[in-house]
């Protein structure tokens, strides 16, 4: 086990094993990095520990070892950060915590902490058995009171215990079940799954800000379809964002002419098929929504979702702003939603206006835009998938040729809306928008040039003329 880790980390733990088995203490390494690398997974670059030494001896302890930090990381929780300098300026953070038992009251997340007495008491109060293994650093074994490898083995994620108590003590273990999910590809063991229907209304005591973070970390995750299953298989995705409920219940075609596309499962293939940067996995996520909420069928039987791009940038930029996101990131999903239907129309027959003319709608998220594009063709016929991509290739490139031959921030209206507000003698109003469109239209289409002031003050006075 110990094998696995860098020069760097390695070369950490021997001298702090040394230094706390000088002193009579015990020391285990814990956390992700245990399970990760029984899964043969990348490795964090940080390091975990649980002693049986107090603060006050751990510091004791690791002052010789003239580390570049050493500081209280939650003295109530009994943790010591160190940080320690490695080869090439590297540094390693690492974190030693006192064996410690929790109890939760009242419906608090903050526990009451006691110090315990073994690493198996402090492995009971771990959230997954996944997480509940520890490796002693003095001898290299490893302790699983819980059958935490065989579960890794088997690709189960299991509470430690009482599942209920578990996500009782600490609702938000809820989302980080469905997260660890979408990252190691395990499935749910029946009665851990049980427990998180039951136990999914406490979902709503946790802040806004947690169910982002977490939820970031679920999509761009290498099995975020899997995460974003058990969301709706548990209910946690009606409790944290009911706008997405109807996706598992709406029928994307007429049943019984096409087959029945279940907009649920084309969504997880959309994000699934997307690179995992957060604005485009929030955007794959979402281009969809709106669709339960615009479909209409006409006398024909055929179905329709008009306006649902509109409609989906809508219903994402009130969700991401419910759940505290940035304004950037609200920004780049919504403008995702609203513009993701417009590439599945390119057809090489597209006029250069046109291609500039979407480049700069979708201005810095444009190559997202492009990816989006590509994984929103989830035909399981392999031709219609090749031809989805080489017609994305086919854009790209013609961009690219676009952006050569004139840069496409360049293509702006001649006149700003300074330079028009003086040349009318107008307060600022619509009418600048309306005219620096209109300018900026004719460059696009090269019938007027970027620096061409005098043309554009001559087209600018007779539009306005007609405005009144």
């Amino acid at each position: 086990m110990l094998a696995a880790l860098t020069p760097g980390q390695s070369a950490v733990v021997t001298r702090l094993a040394h230094a706390f088995a000088e002193a009579g203490e015990r020391l285990y390494l814990v956390g992700g990095i245990v399970r990760d690398v029984l899964l043969e997974r990348p490795l964090p670059a940080d390091l975990d520990f649980a002693t049986s030494a107090t603060p006050e001896r751990t510091r004791a302890m690791v002052a010789p070892l003239e580390p570049l930090g050493l500081y209280d990381v939650g003295e109530r929780f009994g943790t010591i950060g160190i940080v320690f300098a490695l080869d090439d300026d590297e540094r390693l953070l690492v974190e030693i915590t006192t064996f410690r038992s929790e109890q939760y009251a009242g419906g608090s997340r903050h526990p009451a902490v006691t110090f315990g007495a073994s690493i198996e008491d402090d492995l009971s109060r771990r959230d997954f058995t996944a997480n509940a293994i520890a490796v002693d650093v003095a001898s290299g074994d490893l302790i699983d009171p819980f059958g935490g490898e065989a579960d890794i083995a088997l690709g189960v994620l299991r509470a430690v215990d009482d599942a209920d108590a578990r996500f009782a003590e600490d609702p938000l273990r809820l989302l980080r079940a469905a997260r660890f999910i979408a990252q190691l590809g395990f499935r749910l063991d029946g009665a851990t799954h049980a427990a998180m229907v039951r136990q999914s209304p406490a979902l709503a005591r946790i802040s806004q800000e947690r169910v982002l973070a977490e939820m970031t970390k679920l999509l761009c995750g290498d099995f975020a379809d899997y995460g974003l299953d058990s969301l709706l298989t548990t209910m946690l995705l009606t409790v944290a964002m009911p706008e997405l409920r109807p996706l598992a219940d709406a029928a994307l075609g007429p049943p019984g002419i096409h087959r029945e596309k279940d907009l649920w499962a084309h969504t997880k293939r959309v994000v699934a098929k997307t690179p995992a940067r957060p604005a485009i996995r929030w955007a794959a996520l979402l281009h969809d929504v709106a669709k339960p909420l615009t479909r209409s069928v006409d006398s024909r039987g055929e179905v329709s979702f008009h306006g649902h791009e509109r409609v989906g940038g809508e219903v994402a930029a009130r969700l991401l702003r419910r759940l505290k996101a940035d304004k950037v990131l609200q920004s780049r999903v919504r403008r995702l939603v609203e513009l993701h239907g417009r590439l599945g129309s390119y057809a090489e027959s597209w006029t250069d206006s046109a291609v500039r003319r979407v480049a700069l709608e979708a201005g810095d998220v444009l190559d997202d835009l492009l990816d989006l594009a590509a994984a929103d063709v989830t035909s399981a016929r392999e031709d219609r998938q090749r031809a989805a991509a080489a017609r994305v290739a086919g854009l790209r490139a013609r961009l690219v040729r676009l952006e050569a031959e004139q840069a496409l921030d360049e293509l702006q209206s001649p006149l700003d809306g300074n330079d028009l507000m003086a040349l009318f003698d107008r307060p600022p109003g619509r009418w600048i928008a309306d005219v620096k469109d209109h300018l900026r239209e004719l460059v696009i289409d090269g019938e007027l040039a970027r620096d061409d002031t005098a043309s554009a003050t001559r087209i600018a006075r007779e539009l306005v003329g007609r405005m009144g």
